[in-house]
Parts: C-alpha cells; sequence; structure tokens
C-alpha cells in the first residue's frame, strides 16, 4: 500500500458484498478510477473494503451500484484488516471424533470419522464407516462437510 492510500469501508446489503464489489471493479476499469484494491472477506459480512487516496472517489464509485449503501466516514489502517489477507487453513474447525462427509473424489458421498488433522498439509486422516475393513485414509480437507463437531 502506498503512502497516500487509505482503507474505506463500504456498508453493504447483507449477502450482496461480492456482486457489490463486482460492479465496484467494472466502474472502477470503466470510469478508470483511482481505486487500487477491492477486498469482500467472507468472514465480515456487510462490508466491502476499499483501498484509495480519498474518500470522494469511492463515493463517486458507488452511486450507481445497487447493494452499495454508503461510506462509512473515516478509514482504517492496513493493520486493521491484515487479518483478512492471510488465507486461513482449510481444516480449521475440523477436530478429531468429527463426523465428515467426504464431498468429491472416489470416496463421495462417503461418512467418515476424523482420527487425524494435519494443517501443514491441510489434510485430514479419517476411516470410513461403510468400510468392511477400517482402513485409514488420507483426504484434503476442502473436500468434506462437517456433520458433527465431535464425538458424544
Amino acid at each position: 500500500m502506498s503512502e497516500d492510500s487509505q482503507i474505506f469501508v463500504i456498508k453493504t446489503t447483507a449477502n450482496q458484498e461480492k456482486s457489490v464489489a463486482m460492479a465496484l471493479a467494472r466502474i472502477v476499469k470503466k470510469e478508470k478510477l483511482d481505486i487500487r484494491a477491492i477486498l469482500a472477506p467472507d468472514e465480515l459480512k456487510g462490508y466491502v473494503l476499499v483501498e484509495a487516496p480519498k474518500p470522494g472517489i469511492v463515493e463517486l464509485a458507488i452511486q450507481t451500484i445497487p447493494h452499495a449503501r454508503a461510506l462509512i466516514k473515516g478509514s482504517s489502517s492496513i493493520s486493521e484488516i491484515e487479518h483478512f489477507l492471510k488465507p486461513k487453513p482449510v481444516v480449521t474447525g475440523i477436530k478429531e471424533g468429527a463426523i465428515i462427509e467426504v464431498t468429491s473424489g472416489p470416496f463421495k458421498g462417503e461418512k467418515a470419522r476424523v482420527k487425524r488433522v494435519d494443517e501443514g498439509h491441510e489434510e485430514i486422516t479419517v476411516e470410513l464407516f461403510d468400510a468392511v475393513v477400517p482402513i485409514p485414509i488420507t483426504i484434503r480437507g476442502d473436500t468434506v462437510r462437517i456433520l458433527k463437531k465431535e464425538i458424544e
């Protein structure tokens, strides 16, 4: 982020953050506005973050965007938003003992119990419920859906 940039926050309609960000990107490109970055983090419902030198540029850009409610007064610093910029491991929230369903790959639709979580490789080791012999298999954490958080 350059010295003359600030982070501005746009209030949006809930669940319209991505559409506001996409519309804003189109306007910035078409009008050649000095907006340097647009971020709509999943964890931040109802808001879009924008990097620009002045708030007036952002206000001008959002005037015609549906679901862009208002520009919040003031600006944020990069230190306040940098946690949104770091990728989160896909296995976050998956614990040993959890019951999962495999959502893709050769075991799609199978239910299993998590035996081990490897955050470094973003993989989990599971034992399938319907297997005749319980054999642990290791799969990527983004190919599962949690059914139950942990053992009862």
